[in-house]
C-alpha cells in the first residue's frame, strides 16, 4: 500500500480538487463579506479563502471563487466592481449557522441581512452596512481585484485596505487586546466541517521571535534520543537560548516529570528536572 494519495490536478475533475484543497488547508477563516451595488442592494455573503496580509497597510483579502457548476460569478465580486467597497465581518460561533445561511445563492435583490436573521449596522467610511451580531468588523476600500483565471472554480482575489476597524469590547481582555476565548472564533473545514477556536482547542506556542533556540541538533543525547518525549516536546526543549550546565539524565522518571512541565510552559523547570 502506498504511503501516500499523490495527485495532478490536470488528472482529476475541479470537484475533486476542490475536495482535497480544501480539505487539507484547513482551518480557514471566514470573511463574511458585505457590499452593496450601484443601486444600493445590499449583499452578505461568506468566503474562507480569506485572510491577514499585511499590516501597514493593513490589508485583508479574499477570494471569491467562480462557481464550479457553471462557470457564474458570485453578486459580491460583481458589487466591488461597481462600488470597491467592503466589510468584512468576523464569524464566531454564536452566528455561524446564520453566516451558513447568507451563503444560499439568493436572487441578486433579496436581502441576505434579512434572510439570515442579522441586524446592519451603518458604517462610518464605506457605503455597506457592517454586521451587528459581528464581534469584529473590517470597513475597507476595494484597492484591486486580481483575476485568476476564467474557468469554473477560478478565484478573484479581491485586495482590501482597512480604513476602519470595529471591536466589541466584550471581546477584550484586560490590556486591551482580543482574547482568543471571548472572540470563540470559528473556521471552515473541508465539506459541511468547521472548526471551534475555543476552550482546550486554544493553546500557545512561544514565538522564538527574540532569542536563537538551540535546536534540535543541539540537544544533548540523553534528552534527543528519549523515547518519552514527543517531536513537538522536544522543539519545545531546543526552543531555550542556553542549555543549563551540567549533566543530563536519561532516567525515564525524570523525563516524564519534564514532560508535565512542558505542558505548563515551564521550560526553564522541564531542563533543571533532567539535570542528572
Amino acid at each position: 500500500m502506498e504511503k501516500y494519495l499523490t495527485v495532478d490536478p490536470r488528472e482529476v475533475t475541479t470537484a475533486n480538487m476542490v475536495s482535497i484543497l480544501q480539505g487539507a488547508v484547513a482551518p480557514r477563516p471566514i470573511a463574511f463579506a458585505s457590499t452593496i451595488d450601484r443601486n444600493g442592494k445590499v449583499n452578505l455573503s461568506p468566503f474562507s479563502f480569506f485572510n491577514l496580509f499585511s499590516t501597514q497597510p493593513p490589508i485583508l483579502i479574499f477570494s471569491p471563487s467562480r462557481r464550479v457548476r457553471n462557470n457564474t460569478t458570485k453578486h459580491t465580486l460583481e458589487n466591488v466592481k461597481e462600488v470597491p467597497e467592503v466589510v468584512i465581518n468576523i464569524v464566531n460561533y454564536s452566528m455561524v449557522e446564520q453566516s451558513s445561511l447568507a451563503s444560499c445563492e439568493y436572487p441578486s435583490e433579496v436581502n441576505e441581512f434579512i434572510k439570515a436573521g442579522l441586524n446592519p449596522l451603518p458604517s462610518v467610511k464605506v457605503k455597506p452596512p457592517r454586521v451587528a451580531e459581528s464581534p469584529a468588523c473590517f470597513e475597507c476600500h476595494v484597492k484591486e481585484i486580481i483575476s485568476l483565471g476564467t474557468e469554473g472554480g477560478a478565484g478573484n482575489l479581491i485586495i482590501c485596505e482597512v480604513v476602519l476597524a470595529h471591536i466589541k469590547n466584550e471581546i477584550l481582555n484586560e490590556q486591551g487586546g482580543i482574547d482568543p476565548q471571548k472572540l470563540d472564533a470559528v473556521a471552515r473545514m473541508g465539506g459541511d466541517y468547521y472548526c471551534r477556536a475555543h476552550g482546550e482547542a486554544i493553546f500557545e506556542v512561544p514565538k522564538p521571535n527574540t532569542k536563537l533556540g538551540i535546536g534540535f541538533d543541539q540537544l544533548p543525547q540523553e534528552v534527543r534520543c528519549s523515547t518519552v518525549f514527543s517531536s513537538n516536546q522536544l522543539a519545545r526543549l531546543a526552543n531555550i537560548e542556553k542549555l543549563p550546565e551540567g549533566n543530563f539524565s536519561s532516567d525515564r522518571k525524570k523525563h516524564v516529570q519534564a514532560t508535565e512541565l512542558l505542558k505548563q510552559n515551564r521550560l526553564q523547570e522541564a531542563w533543571q528536572i533532567l539535570k542528572e
